[in-house]
């Protein structure tokens, strides 16, 4: 792994989230390898590598859809290596997924009250919970589909439903699984501003996202995997002009990573 110092000087919180040794097997298949990393508070940490690198692996196993064969996942403090997805949640981890999973006989409202009713804080009555999901579907674009059931709303409307119920768990931390791929230029810089003002509103983000020129942008560090190995971590910068990543996520030039 190319070494590098991957901390940036606007970084000096403790860490809200790290992980020792994860490793997670699929039969013969290592998935993730033994990797270390460390999320601080109230930073965007970019997670990429080319297909199949084991991102979404992580994910799963940091959100509890997995266990790790070895290793430790710890946060705020509490190690929080297998429990389960809701035990998770209520902790106040949230996340999307890079394939959108509504409940597709509700309605959009319906769908984000049901994060806000689950969520990191005590159960509410459904009235706050309602007043919880316009208020987040309004800053999301979508308070005139609040009726709509989510089957009938589109690609881009239902990778908006899912951030807005992650949203609504009310996260400390948020795991963001390509929320911006497939979205149109204007799409693209509007979630990027919300984004931002997600982590200005004091909710650390660890984000995985194809978008290079998206997430260099956003993110104070990124963290490279390859072959479920962590090949490299610095910040944008240092991670644009590492050779061994650009051969490692594209097989191509410096240049083709910023786009």
């Amino acid at each position: 792994m190319i070494t590098t110092d991957p901390y940036p000087d606007n970084v000096k919180n403790p860490a809200i989230l790290s992980g020792k040794g994860v490793t997670k097997r699929f039969g013969g298949l290592t998935a993730v390898d033994g990797v270390d990393f460390e999320l601080f508070e109230n930073e965007i940490l970019g997670l990429i590598g080319p297909n199949g690198a084991g991102k979404t692996t992580l994910f799963h196993l940091i959100a509890g859809v997995h266990r790790p064969d070895r290793g430790a996942i710890i946060f705020r403090g509490k190690e929080i290596t297998g429990l389960r997805p809701d035990s998770i949640c209520q902790l106040g981890i949230g996340r999307t997924f890079q394939i959108t999973k509504p409940f597709l006989q509700m309605s959009t409202i319906e769908n984000v009250m049901v994060g806000a009713y689950f969520g990191s804080r005590p159960r509410r009555r459904l009235k706050q919970c309602r007043a919880r999901a316009e208020e987040i579907l309004e800053h999301l674009g979508l308070i005139d589909k609040l009726r709509t059931p989510a089957a009938q709303l589109t690609l881009v409307e239902r990778k908006r439903l899912e951030f807005a119920r992650a949203l609504a768990t009310e996260p400390r931390l948020l795991l963001l699984d390509e929320v911006i791929a497939g979205l149109n230029p204007t799409e693209t810089m509007e979630l990027v501003e919300f984004i931002k003002q997600i982590r200005h509103n004091g909710v650390s983000i660890l984000m995985i996202e194809h978008v290079m020129r998206a997430v260099m942008g956003l993110s104070d560090r990124v963290i490279v995997l390859q072959y479920g190995q962590k090949i490299a971590e610095g910040n944008p910068e240092q991670i644009v002009s590492n050779p061994e990543v650009v051969k490692a996520y594209l097989g191509g030039t410096v240049h083709a990573l910023s786009k």
